[in-house]
């Protein structure tokens, strides 16, 4: 990243891929007595994590790349980690090729300070499938979650009424709580929430039978013979499941998957801040508004999580999101799967009979392989990997339309004292419970959602962004020495260009400092207990985490680049045009979110592929 300041890895001097780092450490904070307390409590981690690295040991540092496997898979993110799996469980001899010196993909954990451990990129867990959970028993490898009730909290940035603090709502899984909450703003609200929330839980619960398997096959159920045909009818399973979950609901949910989401919240709600919380799961991480066709179904992605079998649930996993991806790397090495970082693929390797054939590495090594799986973007996975020649200019031509736009500037933040927020003051240090949450700040009203979406369509970033700050540091103490804590800002919107030109350090650091003084408006002090902060453009994502665009779900969540059409309506069953390529990113069926179903899905569809050819 243009503007690395320090080293990723703490003690390296230079980072994996190119100018990668860029966080920014304020030199005056390391004499603080926080500081100091800090380093204290660095070097002893440092010294317990060696340690640990000398006793437990990847696979990767004690196995040479092999010369021939039957499956490789081009990235270390967790759809591909799952994938590998799920493979080795099934008999096929697996390795993953990571390109950077840490397992992840976006859901990785890095020391970006001294002391300081991070969610770089993503920061909440809910979607990840129960079956992967139980199958692969993370929980036993690993895995652990803290849980966070209440879990959302929009504080009113407005003049207290006599000497009161300002206005906030809190939102939790107790019913009675959130009423009471909501009944600050309106009475009406209230008493419609319960609905509203039961109304959400059953659309959102009749789209698993969905997550978990592939789309139709609609080649398979309309062509053949009728043995084929029936065989392929079995793929109508899961859309019969979910009609008959949905009942009379089905008109409901083509509603939410087509509409405005603020048609659904104007029917439900009157109060302008709870329509704007809801709001925001909307349009989180998509370059959309909540007044624009799609944004319903945005929502109910992300409601149809779960977490310890409470439903919509997010939490924050021990040790930050690398914490899942090391449980499943676990996992699939305990099946035997050979797991390997700083593995730079270069291209995929295909034969004169138009199958691919293995890969080569940029350092010029080349592993074979009988499927190749590939955890990249569709767009890095067909114009960057694949050798030209190898897809006809139709196919390149449907891959360049992918929509790929992010609205997203990750902001990472080490802190020496807690924010303390004029809605809900803590002056002794200690977390509130309203600290567990996600806090959402710039969200009084949806008009200020739909200002901030309109900056950046005209190419700017927004002049008062959408915030959501989590603060997982006061439920895991792994993550920040005593005293401390690491902040993350999810912010929207940024364009990936401003106004047609790249982004240089100094549009990195004045959007920064306008996020800043926002977060200082709500909490007095946010500014002055900065440490260092680590600022992800849209351009910072696509370059160090490999997501074209600075997109987190692989391509759009919109309505043409869903189900049936993701990524495009001729990839939606993992397969490429080439034979033996495979797709099993967040690129593919169902989508983003650290959820692992692609992998399973692609998992599933090579292993139905070898036993075929078996049999033939």
């Amino acid at each position: 990243m243009d503007s690395c300041r320090c080293c990723l890895r703490s003690g390296c001097s230079e980072p994996s891929e190119g100018k990668e780092a860029g966080p920014m450490l304020d030199n005056r904070k390391l004499q603080t007595p926080a500081m100091a307390a800090a380093a204290v409590w660095t070097d002893r981690g440092r010294r317990a994590k060696a340690l640990l690295r000398l006793l437990t040991g990847s696979r990767s540092r004690h196995t040479a790349l092999q010369p021939c496997y039957d499956a490789l898979i081009i990235g270390g993110g967790h759809n591909g980690l799952v994938a590998a799996a799920y493979l080795q469980k099934g008999g096929v001899k697996t390795a993953v090729l990571e390109r950077r010196h840490v397992l992840g993909g976006a859901a990785v954990s890095e020391e970006i300070f001294p002391g300081f451990l991070f969610s770089r990129c993503s920061y909440l867990l809910s979607l990840l499938r129960p079956q992967i959970y139980r199958d692969l028993e993370l929980e036993k490898h690993g895995l652990k979650v803290y849980m966070r009730d209440p879990h959302s909290f929009t504080p009113m940035l407005e003049e207290g009424i006599k000497g009161a603090p300002p206005r906030s709502l809190t939102l939790g899984t107790d019913l009675a709580k959130n009423q009471n909450e909501i009944g600050k703003f309106s009475l009406k609200d209230a008493k419609a929430y319960p609905e509203f929330v039961a109304h959400l839980e059953k659309l959102a619960g009749a789209i698993h039978p969905l997550l978990d398997s592939p789309p139709v096959d609609i080649q398979g159920v309309t062509t053949g013979s009728p043995m084929k045909r029936l065989a392929a009818a079995k793929t109508l399973m899961p859309v019969v499941k979910c009609g008959v979950k949905l009942g009379g609901n089905i008109p409901d949910f083509y509603e939410i998957l087509t509409a405005p989401l603020m048609k659904i919240l104007i029917q439900w709600f009157d109060s302008e801040p709870l329509r704007a919380t809801l709001a925001t799961d909307g349009v989180i991480g998509a370059m959309t508004s909540p007044s624009n066709t799609g944004s319903g179904y945005v929502l109910l992605h992300h409601v149809m999580g779960e977490l310890e079998k409470e439903k919509g649930a997010w939490g924050y996993v021990e040790g930050g999101m690398g914490g899942v991806s090391k449980a499943i790397a676990k996992a699939a090495q305990s099946y035997g799967v050979e797991v390997f970082t700083e593995k730079d693929v270069g291209q995929i390797l295909v034969g004169s009979d138009g199958a691919a054939k293995g890969v080569v590495l940029k350092d010029g090594t080349e592993i074979h392989s009988k499927v190749v799986l590939s955890n990249a973007t569709p767009y890095v996975t067909f114009k960057n990997l694949t050798p030209k020649g190898a897809l006809s200019e139709e196919f390149t031509k449907a891959v360049d339309q992918i929509d790929y736009t992010s609205p997203v500037t990750k902001i990472n933040v080490a802190v020496d004292k807690l924010p303390s927020f004029l809605a809900s003051p803590t002056p002794d240090d200690k977390p509130g419970l309203h600290h567990q949450c996600s806090i959402h700040l710039n969200c009084e009203n949806v008009d200020l959602l739909e200002a901030a979406f309109k900056d950046a369509k005209n190419g700017r970033p927004s002049a008062r962004p959408m915030l959501e700050m989590t603060i997982p540091s006061v439920l895991d103490p792994t993550l920040a020495p005593p005293g401390c804590h690491v902040v993350s800002l999810f912010t929207q919107f940024t364009p990936y260009l401003i106004e047609g030109r790249e982004w240089t350090d100094q549009d990195r650091e004045a959007f920064a400092d306008t996020v800043f003084d926002w977060v200082e408006q709500y909490a007095p002090g946010f500014k002055t207990s900065v440490v260092g902060r680590d600022i992800l453009t849209p351009p910072d994502l696509e370059r160090i985490f490999g997501l074209t665009g600075g997109n987190i779900f692989h391509g759009s969540m919109s309505l043409d680049q869903l189900y049936l059409a993701r990524p495009l309506p001729s990839l939606s069953d993992y397969r490429s045009p080439i034979k033996g390529l495979y797709l099993c990113g967040s690129g593919c069926h169902p989508g983003g979110g650290v959820m692992g179903s692609p992998g399973w899905n692609a998992a599933l569809t090579v292993l139905s592929d070898m036993k075929c050819r078996r049999e033939i």
